[in-house]
């Protein structure tokens, strides 16, 4: 799972990608710099290997004679590493020579098997010291006069030399590297950002679009953006004629209606009172059922519409100020909680949901109603799109009698009434819950903490950064 945000997920592929190529880059060029160092000292021991070998020869004595100078004070320095040293060879007796670095001690020499001489009759191996020091010891053979007299000759270097070289190196190129590496970071997330900004500059466009305060997207997009906004453009022209065409239509049928319906109960009047007592709770049951549908296809038909918002505190504020004026005994407590910001839902939706269920609170309440509304998480179960909104939840709870679970499924049935002696035409409840179904959302009911009856919607919302 990747991050939501385009611009990070951006930044951290580009982070990982570039910290990736950085070590592998340092890697390589660590291994080919070694590879090029110990080639260089190898090349350095066999020209130090024939400089010996050009400075030996046999004196009339029968034995060795010369002295090598190779130009480096760490020959004649004991204990460094740098040794020279020429053997005799068969029936060659004469007496060995070596370096002054090298004092009495000496190298063991590997078998030919072990370490096998190339096709230059030379060979290269490591070798360990009397004091210590890691060496490579170049070693060859060779013929020194006419009577096959040979000897064989070995230069060796001290390998910290090399190790010393690879490590400064490494460490420097490590530096370079970091340096870069930050520098490049820096540069290619000001890079991203700019990139981006257009993104961005379409996010704000259409939260402004959400919040009611333009119509359309507005500013100058890069071309790869503009046909994305100006579709958005157009579907958001589409979805405002789509709903203007449902509320006309929505309008013109229940105004064809009302006067069918009016007629059907004025008749119903001069008849006698069962007939028309029959008559006239058919109409009203027609009435009720025709507006029940006529809601659900105009909440179908702005339910998914960016334009449908709805502020919650100043609704809930109005609505608990006019139901405190009809019941001036009973105390109201609303609490709005600060990120709450709207509702993404027709005015007239909230206020008869909300309406409903205040009116039936401070019908059966004792002394108070609570209202609260808080952010809440997805409905259960839900793994559809609407997982991912915003929700808010409300709670109206009263302190009355309350409701025992066979109740709850009874009063939300249609047109039934749990206490005849109060009035109302059982409709309340559900309403609520079909115009609360039909924007997605949940109608929980159940005991409060106040002993009486709590109501609980989920309501789909727009958060404070949406909104």
């Amino acid at each position: 799972m990747g991050p939501r945000s385009l611009t990070a997920r951006v930044l951290m592929l580009a982070t990982l990608w570039s910290a990736f190529a950085l070590v592998v880059i340092a890697i390589v060029i660590s291994q080919l710099y070694r590879q090029s160092a110990e080639r260089a000292f190898t090349d350095l021991l066999r020209a130090q290997l024939y400089n010996v070998i050009n400075s030996i020869t046999i004196g009339d004595d029968n034995k060795l004679s010369g002295s090598p100078q190779l130009g480096d004070l760490r020959f004649s320095q004991p204990e460094t590493g740098w040794y020279w040293i020429i053997e005799p060879l068969g029936t060659f007796a004469a007496t060995p020579l070596s370096s002054s670095s090298l004092g009495t001690s000496n190298i063991s020499v590997p078998s030919i098997l072990t370490v096998p001489f190339n096709n230059r009759y030379e060979r290269f191996y490591p070798a360990t010291d009397a004091f210590k020091n890691h060496v490579l010891v170049a070693e060859t053979e060779v013929v020194l006069d006419g009577e096959g007299r040979a000897a064989r000759f070995r230069v060796s270097g001290n390998l910290s030399v090399v190790e010393d070289d690879i490590q400064a190196f490494s460490r420097n190129l490590y530096i370079a590297l970091a340096v870069f590496g930050f520098g490049s970071l820096a540069v290619n997330g000001l890079a991203i950002l700019y990139g981006l900004q257009p993104l961005d500059a379409a996010r704000r466009s259409l939260d402004k679009v959400r919040r009611g305060d333009a119509e359309r997207l507005e500013g100058e997009f890069p071309r790869e953006i503009m046909p994305l906004a100006n579709d958005i453009n157009a579907l958001i022209e589409s979805n405002r004629r789509i709903v203007e065409r449902a509320r006309m239509q929505v309008g013109n049928l229940a105004h064809s209606l009302k006067t069918p319906i009016a007629v059907l109960l004025n008749e119903a009047r001069m008849l006698d009172k069962v007939q028309s007592d029959l008559v006239r709770s058919q109409a009203e049951a027609m009435q009720a059922q025709v507006q029940s549908y006529l809601n659900r296809a105009r909440i179908a038909a702005q339910r998914e519409s960016l334009l449908a918002r709805t502020e919650v505190e100043p609704v809930l504020e109005r609505l608990v100020r006019v139901i405190r004026r009809l019941n001036p005994d009973k105390e109201f407590h609303l609490t709005v909680f600060p990120a709450i910001v709207a509702l993404a839902m027709e005015q007239q939706d909230v206020e008869e949901t909300i309406g409903n269920l205040l009116e039936n609170a401070s019908r059966f309440c004792k002394t108070g109603v609570w209202i609260t509304a808080t952010p809440a998480s997805a409905p259960s179960g839900d793994e559809t799109e609407a997982a991912r909104r915003y929700w808010i939840e409300m709670t109206i709870e009263d302190d009355g009698p309350g409701l025992e679970p066979d109740q709850i499924r009874e009063a939300l049935k249609r047109g039934r009434r749990l206490d005849e002696s109060k009035p109302g035409a059982g409709l309340g409840l559900s309403i609520v819950r079909e115009i609360t179904t039909e924007y997605q959302g949940q109608l929980e009911l159940g005991r409060g903490t106040h002993g009486g009856l709590r109501a609980k919607l989920l309501l789909p919302g727009l958060a404070k950064d949406a909104a």
